[in-house]
């Protein structure tokens, strides 16, 4: 399946196939990984399999959507990849956890609605749980596109590999990644029959149980089956009900797979995925100058709401919903045309969540929501790959269609209701949409010779968005599940051509640079969570973005050290933004506009290497710098659009992002080896909303893990830590008014600032039956 052309002197990678046969050497033999160094161990010596070896062995990506992986060395954008072996290796669990160990790429849960995105790739991201807002960086789950950004902090538990590619990817990739995109590939059935069983535990008293077994069904049927279940009895302690399990939940899913040989040139496989989370509510903190006083004045005397506590004193715990299914089948097809292979991606997916948190922090009730969204998502993907010549092609059609209904509701000022007929204030509103979404796509890369690629592309996109939106108001007549009559009902198109050119140096067999300019496109919108009546949802215009890069790769000592970097360049016009505002009336007003043009640039830096057989060095380094050129609306809040304004900083822009991390294999002999892995990322502080009042503060995470596995063993012991320093980070920081209503008095610096966990030690074990 998915063969490439054998023309003499060229293959994919325009690589000739002498020096393509050579790297494949050098990348999987592992013999002591000195491959060009001048070292090889006898042929029949099958050396052991550590973690250096795991770690330091090639990725294959599939960045450029050919019919076969690529190297990730060899692809001409910038990325970082695990294999699933390597996730198992480094104890990732979710993409949360991959957060810190990658330059420019932030992978935050919002922290409003539990497992809802707040991804930021090199500066662009948006600050937003509502989900008709499209994200800036696209998740794509086995070829397909999640279309919201609720449910997207996903358990890693048996994948073949994840990759995350920065900057812009909307040809190959389409639907608005001016950002970037995160590809996760779940594991495959198997014609050989294995088995895996995952527990782990911690002392903050989370279990998780794990197991997937595959093989073959029938001669040309093989099949698997992975279940996953999570017991988190909560993390935090919260103040007012004595509750120190705050943040509870419990996680379960089971992906069934098949994959079927339909002869000797096709295949289909079919991958199915349903699960449920039942959590508690939005685990916040209110850094108010009030807030003790308000906590003192119910007797919750001993709360601690700086920035370096991790306190909660809340009276609505809430509950959190969810639940989702999908299937994915993709279908190949090997052609004698272009010696290429025709794959077909049809994908299904609903969700649906309904919660309930306190939005105002505090132990008495000022600001509690309820929320509701049921989404579902069609979506086909046509596409060719194969080669001509010295010319790979990869093209494509790509349909989306998805029904998205989202309800809000807001009790606001519950304190007042002994006091007053008219308290607690119920406002509700929210909207349905339509959105269907359609793109064709061309990519070309053009061997010039052996050592020069020229890349032409160029993607068309067209998207339709039909709304209906009553305002989240007292008097819009809405209930939490629907509007009898909505007040504002529009439709409207977007469309964009997405061109991109690219030339690649092959400098030598292990070595490249490379040079890309590309333009993304992200659809304008509408506002389904409108809390200022009068003002309207939409649409926004779309945003567009300009994007150079410059990068090199390379290979040195046979593949013992690995070095990527990349400089990069955007202009963004038309940047669509949600603009959070404190509102007496509705707690924050939040609007959604395309606020200004701004230019992003910056720097990356990546490096791997292997200073012997049982020791690995990684280093991270990122730098990203902006600044706004036009600036339209008044984002400072101060009533006036002027050098206020455009001195602000970029939200969710940490200027610094580097790491360094190491890996230790030590022999045990009859024993086998135990693995020491320690890693230090450090991010710099950024603003949360566009007026800078709200700020998401540095972070210095220190992880550790050290197990032991027995040689010829079936199964590996370890203890882990997660953030060992035990630093307090947040998922969003959003101001809340002073005065609630005109009535209460919440005071200056009153926020709405969920956060996220603190120090988490604990064992796992991983057993193959």
């Amino acid at each position: 399946m998915g063969s490439s052309t054998k023309i003499p002197g060229y293959t994919n990678t325009g690589y000739t196939n002498k020096n393509r046969v050579l790297a494949s050497a050098c990348s999987f033999a592992a013999l002591s990984l000195a491959c060009g160094v001048g070292t090889v161990q006898a042929q029949d010596a099958e050396p052991r399999k550590n973690s250096i070896n795991t770690l330091i062995e090639e990725v294959e990506v599939t960045a450029r959507k050919r019919a076969d992986g690529e190297r990730l060395q060899d692809v001409p954008v910038a990325a970082t990849a695990y294999s699933g072996a390597q996730l198992d290796a480094l104890q990732t669990q979710d993409l949360e956890s991959l957060a810190f160990k990658m330059p420019n790429v932030q992978m935050d849960d919002a922290g409003t609605i539990k497992s809802t995105a707040n991804f930021t790739v090199r500066g662009l991201g948006v600050n937003s749980s509502i989900p008709s807002i499209d994200p800036t960086v696209g998740v794509f789950v086995d070829g397909m596109y999640l279309g919201i950004n609720a449910g997207v902090i996903l358990d890693l538990f048996d994948l073949e590999g994840i990759e995350v590619l920065r900057g812009p990817q909307g040809l190959l990739f389409g639907r608005n990644v001016t950002g970037g995109a995160v590809v996760v590939k779940t594991a495959k059935p198997t014609e050989e029959f294995t088995s895996r069983v995952r527990v782990s535990t911690t002392a903050q008293q989370e279990t998780n149980l794990a197991g997937v077994i595959s093989g073959q069904i029938s001669e040309n049927v093989n099949g698997r089956l992975t279940a996953y279940y999570n017991e988190d009895q909560g993390w935090f302690e919260n103040k007012y009900t004595g509750n120190d399990n705050m943040g509870a939940s419990t996680t379960w899913f089971i992906r069934p797979s098949f994959s079927v040989e339909l002869g000797d040139s096709a295949d289909l496989v079919v991958k199915m995925e349903s699960g449920k989370v039942d959590a508690d509510g939005i685990v916040g903190q209110n850094r108010g100058d009030y807030a003790q006083a308000i906590a003192d004045s119910v007797g919750v005397t001993d709360w601690d709401n700086s920035e370096d506590s991790f306190e909660l004193a809340i009276d609505e715990e809430g509950m959190a919903e969810t639940e989702w299914n999908q299937v994915i089948t993709e279908y190949n097809q090997d052609v004698a045309f272009g010696n290429g292979t025709i794959t077909n991606i049809l994908a299904y997916r609903d969700y649906d969540m309904f919660g309930t948190g306190d939005v105002d922090s505090l132990p008495v009730p000022v600001f509690h929501s309820t929320s509701l969204i049921e989404q579902d998502q069609l979506s086909n993907e046509l596409r060719y790959a194969g080669r001509f010549g010295a010319t790979s092609i990869t093209t494509g059609l790509y349909w989306f269609n998805q029904d998205l209904k989202y309800m809000e509701g807001r009790e606001i000022l519950g304190v007042l209701a002994p006091l007053s007929p008219v308290f607690p204030l119920n406002q509700i509103g929210g909207g349905v949409q339509e959105h269907e979404a359609i793109g064709v796509f061309t990519q070309a890369d053009i061997d010039l010779n052996e050592s020069w690629v020229l890349t032409l592309g160029g993607r068309y996109s067209k998207e339709d968005k039909d709304v209906q939106i009553s305002s989240v108001d007292a008097g819009s007549g809405c209930d939490i599940n629907s509007c009898p009559d909505w007040e504002f009902v529009d439709s409207e198109t977007w469309s964009a051509f997405t061109p991109k050119v690219g030339l690649q140096w092959l400098m030598s067999d292990s070595s490249q640079a490379y040079a890309v300019w590309t333009k993304g496109f992200r659809s304008g919108g509408y506002n389904m969570r409108n809390t200022v009546p009068g003002e309207s949802p939409g649409p926004t215009d779309q945003e567009e973005q300009n994007s150079f890069e410059i990068g090199a790769k390379a290979q040195w000592l046979g593949g013992r050290v690995k070095t990527n970097m990349a400089l990069f360049h955007n202009t963004i016009d038309d940047m669509q933004r949600e603009v959070n505002l404190p509102s007496e009336t509705a707690g924050v007003a939040q609007l959604i506009r395309n606020t200004a043009n701004a230019t992003i640039r910056g720097a990356e830096f990546e490096l791997m290497a292997a200073a012997t057989d049982s020791l690995l060095f990684t280093v991270n380094l990122g730098y990203v710098d902006g600044e706004y050129d036009d600036v339209w609306l008044d984002i400072s809040g101060d009533g006036v659009v002027d050098g206020a304004d455009y001195d602000l900083e970029i939200p969710r822009l940490a200027p610094w992002t580097y790491g360094v991390g190491m890996v230790h294999d030590l022999q045990l002999g009859s024993w086998g080896a135990l693995t020491s892995r320690i890693n230090y990322n450090h991010r710099d502080a950024s603003a949360y909303t566009d007026n800078n009042l709200g700020m998401l503060s540095e972070v210095e995470m220190v992880d550790f893990s050290i197990g032991i596995a027995p040689d010829g063993g079936n199964y590996r012991l370890a203890l882990f830590g997660k953030n060992m320093l035990d630093e307090v980070s947040e998922g969003n920081d959003t101001q809340l008014p002073e005065v609630m209503g005109g009535l209460f008095e919440l005071g200056p610096n009153a926020s709405f600032t969920p956060l996220n966990r603190g120090r988490v030690i604990g064992l796992e074990l991983n057993y193959e039956i």
